[in-house]
Order: structure tokens, then C-alpha cells, then sequence
């Protein structure tokens, strides 16, 4: 998702496979040895993927250009964000799991050094080095979701 606005470094958006359980996917804030910094950028992951926006989620494969989004950063503050284009490539994925008390929560992102995830102490973590028992920023959430929007009802996802 590239965005007409700059994030800073432990900013991003938040994705996931479930709408009740969400990572901080951080912008690509940070320069490599592979690419430049794109600190306009959030390599969101799988087109099935929950986004959150606002009080609502949305699949990414929904998004376009022009539309809203909701930049986080590291402490949970929240700011709009205008999509500039969405970019739909076939890439290697991977699996990311994380346990929050009796849940886990689950999202498939591209297998590269340069997606990371928000770690505990704010800073990014790439997901190609992260290792079992590493903390990373989530957002969790009760009840399930219709239209994108907040219901009450029971559901189980997986």
C-alpha cells in the first residue's frame, strides 16, 4: 500500500488474518542493503488480509487509490493516511504466528528482510529474523465483525 504521506520509523498500519487480532506491519521506513527507504510504503502482505480503518476493517484487495487509511505508530497513536496506489505482486509468503493470552493470531506476509513488524520496544523487526518468543505490537479486539463493521456475535476464526 503506498500512501501519499511519510511514516516515520515504528509506524505503520495494522494487518492481520483475523479482524479481532491485528500486527503493527511498519512502513518502509528504513534504508538496506537491498533497497532504499520508502518511508510512503507498508508491504501490507496477502490480498485476503484485514486492514484496520478507522473503527472498521476492509481486505486489502478492496483498497484503491484515493481511498482512507489509518497510520499507527508504536504507541497507538492514529492518523489518516491517503492511498496513492495499491500494488498486488506475486511474491514469496510466509506465515507469522503470535500467541495474546488463549489466542492466536495469524498473518501472511511476504518472506523478505525488508517487511517487518513493530517490535515491543517500538523498533522494527523483520520478519525473515524473527524467532519464536520475540514480542511484537498487535492490536486485539472482542466480538466479530460484519461489512467491516463492529458486531456482537459470536465467531470463530481460523
Amino acid at each position: 500500500v503506498d500512501t501519499c504521506n511519510l511514516m516515520q520509523r515504528g509506524e505503520g498500519m495494522l494487518i492481520g488474518s483475523q479482524a479481532s487480532g491485528m500486527f503493527l506491519v511498519n512502513s518502509e521506513s528504513d534504508d538496506s542493503p537491498y533497497v532504499a527507504a520508502r518511508p510512503f510504503r507498508v508491504n501490507a502482505g496477502a490480498v485476503h488480509s484485514y486492514i484496520k480503518i478507522g473503527d472498521k476493517t476492509r481486505y486489502l484487495s478492496e483498497l484503491k487509490t484515493g481511498d482512507t487509511v489509518t497510520i499507527v505508530d508504536s504507541k497507538g497513536k492514529q492518523r489518516e493516511g491517503i492511498v496513492g496506489r495499491v500494488k498486488i505482486e506475486s511474491r514469496p509468503l510466509m506465515l507469522i504466528e503470535a500467541k495474546a493470552g488463549d489466542r492466536t493470531l495469524t498473518a501472511i506476509l511476504q518472506n523478505a528482510e525488508t517487511i517487518k513488524l513493530v517490535g515491543k520496544d517500538g523498533n522494527p523487526v523483520s520478519v525473515a529474523k524473527l524467532k519464536k518468543g520475540d514480542e511484537v505490537l498487535v492490536r486485539l479486539e472482542e466480538g466479530a465483525r460484519h461489512f467491516g463493521k463492529k458486531i456482537e456475535e459470536t465467531i470463530i476464526e481460523k
